[in-house]
């Protein structure tokens, strides 16, 4: 791989981890055309890094080279003749759709999205979206200079996040949640968006349990 490069920046907070169901994964840092951010995790620990159309443009200036460049490219400035390139013109999916299907056939399981969110609000909802659709099939988690958020099964289990902020969305509806290691803990309750949702919760803990019976929840975690 050519990519192996890390920009520097300082964290401050120990990395949040994830603890999904097993699953046999090989990891891919993807980066959309949103809001670059600021500080890129350490690149090496990925086994692929994907720009989406224009995200090569933020590649290219802080002189990272992607194993793959894939959209209908519409918004990229030159099109890189010396990695592999994957023009998906299709527009009844969009590049993120289209970048997540190449990776499930190449086996790719495990997708760090960056660049999800920002700019312009239409692409950062159908960006969810298109992770909902994919979540039976992929381990996506979106990250960005405020916070991570991805779709649950049915528990998870969130270490080094005392103090930090977690909400529960719903999409549309999650039943009978339960958590611990929170401010305000949810007990065998039913989240409905448009009704009541769980925004802004306090991890009491430095370890938070999530589990909940059938539905779709999306759990966001700040990163302060």
């Amino acid at each position: 791989m050519t990519h192996k490069a890390k920009i520097d920046g300082e964290q401050h907070l120990l990395p949040l981890k994830i603890k999904f169901k097993q699953m046999k994964n090989k990891k891919v840092f993807m980066l959309l055309n949103g809001a670059e951010p600021k500080i890129f995790p350490d690149l090496s620990g990925y086994d692929l890094v994907c720009a989406i159309d224009g995200a090569y443009n933020h590649f290219k200036l802080k002189n990272i080279m992607p194993d793959l460049v894939t959209g209908d490219f519409d918004s990229i400035h030159a099109i890189p003749g010396n990695i592999e390139v994957i023009n998906t013109p299709d527009q009844n999916f969009t590049d993120f759709d289209k970048a997540l299907s190449i990776l499930k056939n190449r086996g790719y399981i495990h997708i760090d999205v960056y660049g999800g969110s920002g700019k312009e609000h239409d692409h950062f909802l159908g960006n969810i979206s298109t992770a909902l659709q994919w979540k039976n099939s992929l381990k996506i988690s979106f990250f960005d200079d405020f916070g991570t958020y991805f779709f649950i099964e049915e528990q998870i289990t969130l270490t080094n996040v005392k103090g930090r902020n977690i909400s529960l969305i719903p999409f549309p509806i999650a039943y009978e949640i339960f958590t611990e290691g929170l401010a305000y803990p949810i007990v065998n309750e039913t989240l409905t968006f448009g009704k009541r949702i769980g925004t802004r919760n306090i991890a009491f803990h430095n370890e938070v349990q999530i589990s909940f019976k059938g539905g779709e929840l999306l759990v966001y975690v700040s990163n302060i």
